[in-house]
């Protein structure tokens, strides 16, 4: 498990390339037959991946926890990107396709990472944050019909922005939040670009009370994210490549444009769980 230590804004408008890459990029998060994690002391949020190949890979608190068990003061929410898998929690197993998630709640002691097909691995995406209290554990799928243990993303989750005049139509699907599932703090979801479209979250906003993380996706190897962020007056960039993440500190807008359309998952914590809570910034106001 990697630390990442906070930053303020009057430090990172005099960081270099090198340094602003090594502070807020993640990378190589999904390697076969491991769970990576990176900590981050902003929220104290942790990101991972895990692509089992082999054996169920069973996530476990480490060192750096001073916990029992992973789950002991943390909730968990998890994306599928890969082929077909399989998660169990405290016994009970859930099939979790591509693009199906889950929410794991404050309590569960064991949990396994599984593929149904070792050759077409499952790759799961992980976001975790300290909780107060437990919330149930659910599988969230994007379409389909509800049933026990399973939710499905409403429709007035699935919101649709922009438009091709300003290269950022998108989709948005809203995984956890108030409403649908329930957690503790984590907020969580994902985006898809409509082709002919790059611009993410644009214009931009803040937003002081949370946090948020992108894990970008869906990219050729040979295209890449600019990923801007920084203060609207003190912008920077990370050039990002496929199935790499940028956590943004809450202090910082959070945008990007891309060499063609993409997808990206977002999460966020911090003090409360509301979407709309965003300081908008006009682009005009962009330095």
């Amino acid at each position: 498990m990697e630390i990442r230590t906070a930053a303020s804004p009057a430090d990172v408008m005099h960081y270099t390339t090198e340094r602003l890459r090594k502070e807020f990029l993640v990378q190589d998060l999904f390697t076969a037959g491991r769970i990576q994690f990176v900590y981050s002391h902003i929220d104290r949020i942790m990101i991972g991946g895990a692509v089992p190949t082999g054996e169920p890979l069973a996530l476990t608190a480490g060192e750096e926890l001073r916990a029992a068990y992973f789950l002991e003061r943390r909730e968990l929410g998890l994306i599928n990107i890969g082929g077909d898998g399989i998660v169990t929690v405290d016994g009970k197993a859930y099939p979790v396709a591509h693009r199906e998630g889950m929410y794991i709640g404050m309590g569960s002691r064991e949990i396994t990472l599984e593929s149904r097909d070792a050759g077409t691995p499952a790759k799961f995406y992980l976001n975790s944050t300290p909780a107060h209290r437990s919330c149930p554990t659910v599988l969230i799928k994007p379409e389909g019909e509800a049933e026990d243990g399973v939710v499905i993303v409403k429709a007035e989750n699935k919101v649709a922005l922009g438009s091709l005049e300003s290269s950022n139509r998108r989709t948005i699907c809203k995984y956890i939040l108030p409403g649908q599932v329930e957690s503790c703090q984590l907020v969580m979801g994902m985006t898809r670009l409509e082709p002919g479209s790059v611009w993410n979250s644009m214009p931009c906003h803040t937003h002081d009370r949370r946090m948020e993380v992108y894990l970008y996706f869906d990219l050729p190897k040979e295209d890449f994210v600019m990923h801007y962020m920084g203060e609207p007056n003190e912008t920077r960039h990370i050039v990002v490549r496929n199935e790499e993440a940028v956590i943004s500190p809450s202090w910082s807008i959070h945008c990007g444009c891309g060499s063609r359309a993409y997808t990206f998952i977002w999460g966020m914590a911090g003090e409360n769980q509301d979407f709309d809570d965003m300081d908008n910034i006009d682009n005009t106001q962009l330095l």
